[in-house]
């Protein structure tokens, strides 16, 4: 009986063994898609199950019992494919599938919600035709899951230590300047946003999180222009206005852009000092008003397809802005221990500067065969400031003659970077290996020349000057590898960066040398569930090398009794990131863990005999974070979403005080980012979106920072057949984004309030012209090199 059993099962037995059959989803460009819904039936039409693609486009079919079943394949952006499959005969299986409609009337589609997804070592943020493309890249940023920008700084998960690139290259400005240049990048140009907490080993190891900017590429055929202008409205007026041109015919694609802003920029600030040694206390005020008449960005990008095997690329961007000049009127009030204003100074500041920053990239690549590849990408940028500044002071002190001071000051700095990096990528159905070497050379030289009146006439002063060269050599390979078996994915990779720096100080003189050897691994696993619920696991080992302008160890004055002062000795910090995602439905939750050792910050501290209040980088002792992150949207109505991007973090810094001992600032800090959408008419060409962000009171190093919040509005409607676009934006409508910074352990008892006049409105219009019609591309033959692989 049991051999007549076994026999009669033993078809079944066997059948069920071969049930496993692996198949892959990609576009009629042949690029693998994630997230597409694989809905399985049977003959007679009854789901059985529903599987969904991961990152690499793959999904398996195991474990069913039926000999022929339906596949019916969906995606929003594609037209559904239905495919009988015989899981008998059947070994593997490739669905292609297409868009349902080839020609589409508009570049300026329907405007959707972002849409957010989780890949296995990053969060993509597509903003692509969305209700927020309307805005530049700056704002588009502050918008971005997991990024904050508290006082005009980046920042994520509590992090300030961040690589901004752009379509994965780096991007040499921080501050003011590269807000500036986001500012002046129009939504419409950007993709996509990648927030990479744990950066895999193909990105350079330097700060704890990449952010990266994926810009659009044309993909319609002839000629088009979108021109585009802007209107702000804060406390003075602001403008931009520019034109973008993109050509693309058959191999070769042309874009081209260039902008130009102009306006007056103000800045609200406080200074407060208590000197508990003698009991008084300073207050500043000090009103910023800049103007700038010339605010220049240029980008140029040609692609060109030499044959099917080999494309080529260049990129050339450019920032000028010639002169921003402005003067300032300081007044210092100083009262005694009756509180009683008993001295004042005031310091007029008459300055101007100047900046030109430059980058070209080149990249080239290779497909070796059918599944490999090799990119070569090689990219050089150079930035160059000048800041000149006269400060006048009139001092009137108790029981002192009232006197003059006069200073000048002219600081140049001249940044050079050249990097060359080759990349090798095999992959097929399961496995993707990656591997590179890349070498990057950084020489930097700063002067200031320092002038005062200290015998009653302006004299140079050698003392107070200072000369500043900088060079840095990093070599770094890496290697990673990552596997996707179905359900579960694994990549794992390690970096390898080797460091020699040189710095010379010309006052005092002093020559710092350094080299090392760093190892940086990442890991990570994810597993998604057949109902779509996505489990990941990352580590991540980071280094956040000092910015150039922060070793420079000269003397920036504010003025008679205030500076800035970098330091040639920071330290490079080291970073370790743990995370651990949860996904499902567009709900994102993110648990991270965060240790930094000797992070480098902006701290200040008071000098009693002096009176002089400073302002340095400086390494503190170490720093820790622990904190969840969640992102959700809500489809409320076919009219109405809902979208939540909350962070509650507790944040812990060390830092050795002015009297030698070790102190421990802590908080809990908690931002928000909420915002709904309207669709206000039946043709989705009048948008509305209202939001509101709020963070909580925060630490940096010795600073604790008040809490703050910003509501805003924006809407856009198109006009003329969808070839004219208008915008409104409200920002910070309640003016509530200004924030109080204080310091306050042992005998420093400081702190300043700062505004930057955000209250704003801004009216902007966009006109498209040229071919806005998306036409079937004619296809290329092939060449003899495809034939052969």
């Amino acid at each position: 009986m049991y051999k007549l059993l076994v026999f009669l099962f033993l078809p079944i037995l066997m059948f069920s063994q071969q049930q496993k059959i692996e198949g892959t989803v990609v576009n009629a460009q042949n690029e693998k898609l994630a997230l597409v819904s694989v809905e399985v039936y049977n003959s007679q039409n009854a789901l059985l199950k529903t599987l969904t693609t991961n990152e690499n486009g793959s999904f398996t079919l195991e474990d069913i019992s039926e000999k022929t079943v339906k596949l019916i394949v969906k995606d929003l952006e594609y037209g559904t494919v239905e495919k009988n499959v015989d899981l008998e005969k059947q070994d593997e299986l490739q669905i292609v599938l297409k868009k349902e409609i080839q020609e589409i009337q508009e570049v300026v589609m329907t405007k959707q919600k972002p849409v957010v997804k989780r890949k296995i070592d990053r969060l993509e943020f597509n903003v692509e035709n969305s209700n927020i493309s309307s805005l530049n890249a700056w704002e588009i940023l502050k918008k971005t899951p997991g990024v904050t920008a508290g006082n005009d700084v980046l920042a994520i998960k509590g992090s300030q230590s961040i690589l901004v690139t752009i379509n994965d290259k780096k991007v040499m400005l921080t501050g003011d300047e590269l807000k500036s240049l986001l500012e002046n990048t129009q939504g419409d140009d950007v993709k996509s946003v990648e927030v990479i907490t744990n950066p895999p080993a193909k990105y350079e190891a330097s700060g704890s999180a990449v952010l990266n900017i994926v810009l659009k590429k044309n993909k319609i055929e002839g000629y088009r222009g979108v021109l585009y202008s802007k209107y702000i409205q804060s406390q003075y007026a602001k403008g931009i206005a520019g034109i973008s041109q993109y050509y693309k015919k058959d191999k070769l694609s042309v874009m081209g852009s260039y902008y130009r802003g102009t306006g007056t920029y103000y800045r609200e600030g406080t200074d407060y000092v208590n000197y508990i040694e003698d009991q008084t206390r300073w207050i500043s005020t000090m009103n910023r008003k800049d103007q700038n008449t010339s605010q220049n960005t240029v980008n140029v990008n040609l692609e060109y397809e030499i044959d099917s095997l080999t494309n080529i690329s260049m990129n050339y961007s450019g920032s000028f802005s010639p002169k921003s000049f402005g003067t300032y009127h300081v007044p210092t009030l100083i009262y005694n221990s009756q509180n009683m204003a008993e001295s004042n100074y005031l310091t007029v500041n008459d300055h101007n500067s100047r900046s030109i920053n430059n980058s070209l990239s080149f990249q080239a690549d290779r497909k070796l065969n059918e599944k490999s590849q090799l990119t070569w990408t090689n990219y050089f940028a150079g930035n160059n400031i000048r800041k000149y500044q006269n400060v006048l002071t009139y001092l009137d002190f108790v029981n002192q003659l009232p006197k003059e001071n006069n200073f000048l000051t002219n600081n140049r700095s001249d940044v050079q970077l050249y990097s060359t990096q080759a990349d090798y990528q095999w992959k097929n159905e399961k496995w993707e290996l990656e591997s590179g070497a890349k070498y990057s050379f950084v020489k930097t030289n700063s002067q200031l020349d320092f002038s005062d009146n200290e015998n009653g006439q302006l004299q140079y002063r050698a003392d107070k000057s200072n000369v500043f060269d900088y060079k840095e050599h990093n070599f770094a390979l890496y290697s990673s590898l990552a596997y996707n078996p179905g359900k579960w994915n694994f990549k794992a990779g390690l970096r390898a960066e080797k460091t020699d720096l040189e710095g010379v100080v010309s006052e005092p003189y002093e020559m710092n040398k350094n080299d090392y050897w760093k190892l940086f691994p990442t890991a990570y696993a994810q597993y998604t569930t057949d109902s779509k619920h996505q489990f990941g696991l990352s580590y991540g080992k980071r280094i956040s090398r000092p910015s150039y302008s922060w070793l420079n160890p000269a003397k920036s004055y504010y003025n008679l009794f205030s500076y800035f002062q970098g330091d040639p000795k920071l330290k490079a910090t080291i970073i370790h990131n743990l995370n651990l995602t949860y996904t499902w439905k567009e709900w994102n939750l993110d648990f991270y863990y965060r240790k930094e050792l000797y992070p480098s910050m902006e701290i200040s501290f008071q000098e009693p005999s002096t009176k002089q209040l400073i302002y340095h980088y400086t390494n503190i002792e170490k720093a820790q974070a622990y904190g969840l992150s969640l992102y959700k949207n809500f489809q409320i109505k076919p009219w109405w979403s809902l979208s939540l991007s909350e962070n509650l973090e507790h944040n812990e810094n060390y830092f050795i005080g002015v009297d030698n001992l070790l102190y421990k600032n802590k908080v809990w800090n908690w931002t928000s980012n909420v915002s709904t959408s309207f669709t206000l008419d039946k043709n989705s060409d009048w948008k509305l979106e209202l939001g509101h962000q709020y963070n909580s009171p925060s630490i940096q190093g010795t600073f604790r920072i008040s809490g703050s919040s910003s509501t805003y509005l924006v809407m856009n409607r198109k006009f003329l057949n969808k070839k004219l676009e208008a915008s409104l934006f409200f920002n910070d409508i309640f003016r509530t984004s200004g924030e109080k910074i204080s310091t306050k352990y042992a005998n420093q008892d400081n702190y300043f309030l700062d505004y930057r006049d955000t209250r704003n409105f801004i009216i902007s219009l966009k006109f498209n012209f040229g071919n806005q019609s998306v036409k079937n591309t004619k296809t290329i033959k092939k060449a003899d090199e495809q034939d052969r692989m």
